[in-house]
């Protein structure tokens, strides 16, 4: 059977991404694989339809009607499972253990899902792993959003009428998405502070050109992510991360 590669646009409120770039159906057209959109999938992206060569348009039953592979960015919704032709495969976020309804709507249909939420973390799938690549960018909006908010600036600055202190900023969790928003933070000309309850960040976090904030509590888990705090813990972090809090003029 000839592969179909599908694309519809995103219905969910806010969001503007799209599962596939024109780089990319390029390559999938040079590869013999057919490409079918749904007319304006990437309008949100600022992608208009003619900068897609070699792809066919058309509307959502039309491309669910002929493709038998699916790509999506958020989950696809359970109408779309039910319009595919049985044994079809879907790729995108799904979050399965959530969206119960749209597992058993694959189940039923025969599909194949592939959730990308899952792809191990690895260097051989580095390439696959959408958590890092959009909390990356997820921590670069953050901050985004706090300098143009924010009522003072961000960087010091000397002027004719006197010097403005830099804005104060603590970013807690020192994740892709923490990391990203400390050296957004940094390069727009902030003091930055950072938290995360595993200890082995602090060096990441000093790197940035950061402080670290130091809680005297550490939760290390297998495997690098952070395990559940004790009562007492948390009481001992909350105590040391509100002085921080209180402190700063923006928390991420």
């Amino acid at each position: 059977m000839p592969l179909t590669v599908g694309v519809l646009r995103e219905n969910l409120e806010g969001e503007t991404r799209v599962a596939l770039t024109p780089e990319i159906t390029g390559k999938l057209t040079k590869l013999g694989v057919s490409v079918v959109m749904e007319s304006g999938a990437g309008e949100g992206s600022q992608i208009p339809d003619d900068e897609y060569a070699d792809v066919e348009f058309t509307n959502a039953d039309g491309v669910l009607k002929k493709c038998n592979l699916l790509f999506t960015v958020q989950p696809a919704s359970k109408d779309a499972v039910q319009k595919m032709a049985d044994g079809s495969v879907i790729a995108g976020l799904m979050y399965g253990h959530l969206n119960t309804d749209l597992v058993k709507a694959l189940q039923s249909k025969k599909h194949v899902g592939f959730a990308m939420e899952l792809v191990p973390r690895i260097s051989r799938a580095q390439s696959m792993d959408v958590l890092s690549s959009q909390a990356a960018a997820a921590g670069y909006q953050a901050t985004l959003i706090a300098a143009s908010t924010l009522d003072k600036f961000f960087p010091m600055l000397t002027t004719a009428a006197g010097t403005i202190r830099p804005a104060q900023v603590l970013v807690i969790g020192a994740g892709v998405a923490g990391l990203q928003a400390i050296a957004t933070a940094k390069r727009l000309g902030a003091v930055v502070k950072g938290y995360d309850v595993r200890s082995a960040t602090k060096e990441q976090v000093e790197s940035l050109g950061a402080k670290f904030v130091e809680t005297g509590v550490s939760a290390e888990g297998e495997g690098g992510y952070a395990r559940e705090l004790t009562d007492e813990e948390k009481a001992q972090q909350q105590a040391a991360l509100d002085k921080e809090i209180a402190a700063a003029d923006v928390v991420i």
